[in-house]
């Protein structure tokens, strides 16, 4: 029988490496109720702040930059007061007008966080950014603790009534964005071409990594891959579900610069669903 006190240890050493992974698991995603909407219709938005299917922390609405709803006709500020924190998650209410596609945009303020050596390198095996990690191998800094600025940038697209409009590639201007080259609602299963911005510019060789849910819930299997010399990355979209294309653009900044961080980090996400 184990004992009362190993018992305690074991139970204080899964709490450890719990809240270690969870401090880990910070992906950010729009995520609608319903991609499918009628026109003129609402769209109830979760704000996943964590996983594609669970949410470990609320964003709070002052962290808000940007909140834009985008649609056939027009560029509309989305309305801020129906962002809302309900437990572990975050809502926002979007409206949408005649019918098309539409993209939802939000965009947070940046945050720092400091990691040890061991949380910082296995963040960077796990959330896709493989070039920093060997850069850190090379330079023999695996053992050095960090100090990040991170902000992230989200979108979704979210289709009303049966028309296919331009309006699902359009550019929002944030740090960092991911841009459908063709409308995933028009057509389905297939290739999916994305650009991957950041300020504005195309990022080649940029890791971008795909995956979602099936409509059963079971996980679609993720996807990684690199965009090309135009910052283009192509996603076999192969099955039924709701989908996540997403990328983190990080560059290490020098001690020349004086700054109060090691790295900065820019993060899109972008939403959508194949029927």
């Amino acid at each position: 029988m184990t004992s009362r006190p190993l018992r305690a240890a074991v139970i204080a050493c899964a709490l450890i490496v719990a809240s270690a992974s969870l401090a880990l698991a910070h992906d950010l995603f729009l995520k609608p109720d319903a991609f499918f909407v009628a026109p003129n219709g609402t769209v109830s938005v979760t704000v996943l702040n964590g996983t594609f299917s669970t949410s470990e922390g609320s964003v709070t609405r002052d962290r808000l930059v940007d909140l834009v709803i985008v649609g056939p006709s027009s560029r509309i500020k989305g309305d801020t007061t129906t962002w809302l924190d309900k437990g572990k998650a975050s809502h926002w209410t979007a409206k949408v007008g005649r019918t098309g596609t539409y993209t939802l945009g939000a965009s947070l303020k940046p945050r720092i966080i400091a990691l040890t050596a061991k949380d910082f390198n296995a963040y960077l095996a796990d959330d896709g950014l493989p070039d920093i990690l060997a850069a850190r191998k090379r330079d023999g800094e695996l053992a050095k603790p960090s100090r990040e600025r991170y902000s992230k940038h989200v979108k979704a697209l979210v289709q009303a009534g049966d028309d296919n409009t331009p309006s699902y590639g359009i550019a929002l201007g944030y740090p960092a964005e991911i841009v459908p080259l063709n409308n995933p609602y028009e057509t389905g299963k297939g290739t999916l071409r994305v650009k991957a911005l950041v300020d504005g510019a195309p990022m080649a060789g940029q890791v971008v990594i795909a995956g979602g849910r099936t409509p059963t819930g079971a996980r679609l299997k993720e996807q990684t891959v690199r965009t090309d010399a135009q910052g283009i990355a192509s996603i076999a979209v192969n099955a039924s579900g709701t989908w996540y294309v997403k990328f983190i653009r990080m560059v290490k900044i020098p001690a020349s610069a004086r700054d109060s961080v090691d790295y900065e980090s820019k993060w899109a996400t972008m939403t959508f669903a194949i029927r």
